[in-house]
């Protein structure tokens, strides 16, 4: 009786170790996976910085770019060249009134040259579909 006592408990003891191996192989291939993409993040957030410093834009941290983009671009890589994303940006493009005053403006040209930036760098298998929204729009040197 004693030898199926201390088989048990060794048992237990393998089941034990095997459950927290498999906890810590799970957590250092998250850690390996997240590094990876921070490091693409990084890599393409630098490449935005760049790009927006040559066309004299505004350039916001590494740290600024990489949490509101990440690696893929975030939001603005999500079909950017669709009805509610042209809506959304036609929306921006108004004196600023409210209800019965707003009228749409001739904006500046640099209002989209960000977007465009962004989306050269993160997706740029949508440049050709967002840059015809960009043609359609009345744009001028007015700033």
């Amino acid at each position: 009786m004693k030898v199926s006592v201390k088989h048990k408990s060794n048992t237990v003891t393998y089941i034990v170790l095997g459950v927290a191996f498999l906890i810590m192989l799970g957590t250092a291939l998250f850690a390996f996976g997240s590094a990876h993409e921070s490091r693409e993040a990084s890599e393409k957030a630098q490449q935005l910085q760049s790009e927006l410093s040559a066309a004299g834009l505004r350039v916001p941290t590494e740290e600024q770019i990489i949490r509101v983009l990440g690696d893929d671009g975030g939001a603005v890589c999500d079909s950017p060249g669709n009805a509610l994303r042209r809506a959304t940006l036609y929306g921006l493009l108004t004196n600023g009134a409210a209800g019965p005053g707003q009228r749409p403006v001739i904006a500046d040209n640099k209002v989209v040259q960000g977007q465009l930036m962004i989306i050269k760098v993160y997706c740029p298998q949508y440049i050709e579909e967002f840059q015809e929204v960009v043609d359609d729009l009345k744009l001028e040197k007015v700033a």
